[in-house]
């Protein structure tokens, strides 16, 4: 007798050997929730445990025959795209994912640190808002990555206004725009979800102390994980916040720079 499958997630994103974001914290964090990733890798990163040193794109036709490849030998439940890495590999992400649109896309594609490394930051930035985020189920976004994104499309006059940009992403087409980093007291960290009735849920936790790499890639694969599994996403923004507070809470000091939260805490609590 066959033994029943774990739900198949397939992850476009970077290789990071920190192991600390991209495409190996998707799979830590999927194998904890019961899932199997498939990782489709779109750019290699170096730098260690302080920061990224830098990223180095992968050929989009590669990046093509990966994704097909298992995409038709496999019962794919859900796509998450991470990091990217050029304006190209968003092209071909943007139509393998359109080819696909029964399956939710989770799109977590900013991140500061990499970026910085990045020469055509700006045009790699209005790819991913043109072609992928009309097309994702959810798009998870830093406040600071959401004002700096909103630039893209606002005149200098206008003033910041985080539920505004919010709901222009939702209504270019995205789903569901989940935004970590929200104003709120010190000590505390607020994400709030919203989706084209306005606000959905705001949760504010206490700030765990320390710096971290990767807390949100933890974050947004959790999500697509708890999709994958059938949750609706509103509760699965929720348990995966658990899940990555709790991962963060357990952090590890693997190397001289930032704490890497630990998706496998679970494991290593002792029995009560």
């Amino acid at each position: 007798m066959q033994n029943q499958i774990s739900p198949i997630i397939l992850s476009f994103g970077a290789s990071d050997p920190v192991g600390a974001t991209g495409l190996f914290a998707d799979l830590a964090s999927f194998a904890a929730m019961g899932c199997h990733g498939l990782p489709v890798v779109t750019a290699i990163l170096t730098g260690d445990t302080s920061q990224i040193d830098g990223i180095h794109p992968l050929d989009a036709d590669l990046i093509d025959e990966q994704a097909r490849t298992v995409l038709e030998d496999m019962p794919v439940l859900t796509i998450k795209v991470g990091q990217v890495g050029s304006v190209d590999n968003v092209t071909t992400i943007a139509e393998i994912v359109s080819d696909y649109p029964e399956m939710p896309l989770i799109l977590d594609p900013f991140n500061t640190a990499i970026t910085d490394h990045i020469p055509d930051a700006e045009d790699l930035t209005l790819s991913i808002r043109e072609l992928l985020i009309p097309q994702a189920t959810l798009l998870l976004i830093s406040a600071v990555e959401l004002s700096r994104l909103a630039e893209t499309w606002k005149e200098n006059a206008e003033p910041e206004d985080l539920t505004a940009d919010a709901m222009a992403l939702i209504d270019s087409g995205c789903e569901y725009v989940f935004v970590t980093g929200t104003p709120c007291n010190s000590g505390e960290v607020a994400n709030t979800l919203f989706s084209e009735s306005g606000i959905v849920r705001r949760d504010v936790w206490q700030r765990v102390p320390g710096s971290h790499a990767g807390a949100g890639s933890t974050l947004s694969a959790a999500i697509t994980a708890l999709l994958a599994t059938g949750l609706e996403i509103p509760e699965a923004v929720m348990e995966a916040q658990e899940f990555t507070m709790a991962a963060v809470s357990h952090a590890q000091q693997l190397g001289m720079g930032k704490l890497i939260p630990d998706r496998y805490f679970w494991a290593r609590e002792p029995e009560h």
